[in-house]
């Protein structure tokens, strides 16, 4: 990787490898949303999707503040099992592959045109984008949802995702959750600070990624308050917004960190694949990596069969 922490990372690569391949095995609920690739001219699907984008999100309902959702339907685990998941994909890097490249680190990199392509698709087929506010308004109280809602989330604060990942969004009128690491803020390669208060001000939402990716589930003393505290009050500064939501580096994540999160004044958390804990489904949204090998016709039948 580019920075001194590449032994981090690496082994995020190596930890996620396994969580993806498990991303279409992983626990399923009903869908209302089946996808229909459509073959349009790129020009007029551009203007019309998001002309469609628009319409649709105007109808949904506006998402409150999510410290604002009473604790009783936020704790009410039952209720939030029982709504059909909205599909959440997960990208990392956004580059042409390399020689360099391993077999099992390509999972994490999409290729630049294949990136492009699998956001038409889902642009072409109907899809939304959510906020988390809007997510989570949903997940605890049903509050209307575009047609087809999707999240697009972004890991590790790769500065691809600024240069490739945001103008594509744009075209379709989509936004995006970042969760960054805030470690590589204005290393090589990495996005600086202000072009993460450049997402925040374009109205996508920022999340805590930790410090250095260092696994949750081996905090200890004063890992808290280096990997969560910190980077958290760092990114708040940077954004002059609260910080609500977080991402399990690796997606790895044990029930002991869930008060320690709530008690900083999370909302929700977000891992991979793997089923969802069954009393705090909010602390493990599930989400699939795009892998770098799916066609968008992959990436449509693995939203459909994972979601």
């Amino acid at each position: 990787m580019k920075f001194s922490s590449a032994s981090l990372l690496l082994a995020a690569l190596a930890v996620a490898a396994c969580d993806s391949k498990t991303a279409t095995t992983g626990e399923t609920s009903t869908s209302s949303a089946t996808v229909e690739a459509a073959n349009t001219d790129p020009a007029a699907a551009e203007t019309s999707g998001t002309k469609a984008i628009a319409e649709d999100e105007a109808n949904a309902t506006p998402a409150p503040d999510p410290t604002s959702i009473p604790a009783a339907s936020a704790g009410n685990a039952a209720a939030i099992l029982a709504r059909p998941q909205v599909p959440i994909l997960c990208y990392h890097q956004i580059r042409d592959w390399t020689a360099r490249d391993s077999k099992g680190a390509k999972d994490y990199i999409v290729p630049i045109a294949a990136f492009k392509a699998q956001i038409k698709m889902l642009a072409d087929s109907g899809y939304h984008t959510v906020s988390p506010d809007q997510l989570y308004a949903y997940m605890t109280t049903g509050a209307k949802l575009p047609s087809k809602p999707i999240m697009l989330t972004f890991d590790d604060t790769d500065l691809d995702q600024f240069t490739i990942a945001r103008p594509t969004l744009e075209q379709y009128g989509y936004k995006a959750m970042y969760f960054v690491m805030t470690v590589s803020l204005g290393r090589p390669h990495y996005m600086t600070k202000a072009m993460v208060k450049q997402l925040s001000d374009e109205g996508n939402v920022i999340g805590s990624h930790t410090w250095d990716h260092h696994n949750v589930k081996k905090y200890q003393g004063k890992d808290w308050e280096t990997q969560i505290d910190k980077p958290t009050k760092t990114l708040e500064e940077i954004t002059g917004k609260k910080i609500n939501y977080f991402a399990y580096p690796f997606g790895l994540w044990n029930p002991q960190a869930f008060p320690e999160l709530k008690k900083r004044g999370f909302v929700a958390a977000f891992s991979l694949a793997e089923k969802r804990d069954q009393n705090d489904p909010l602390f493990t949204i599930r989400r699939i990596i795009a892998s770098g090998y799916w066609s968008p016709k992959t990436l449509r039948n693995n939203i459909v069969q994972s979601f």
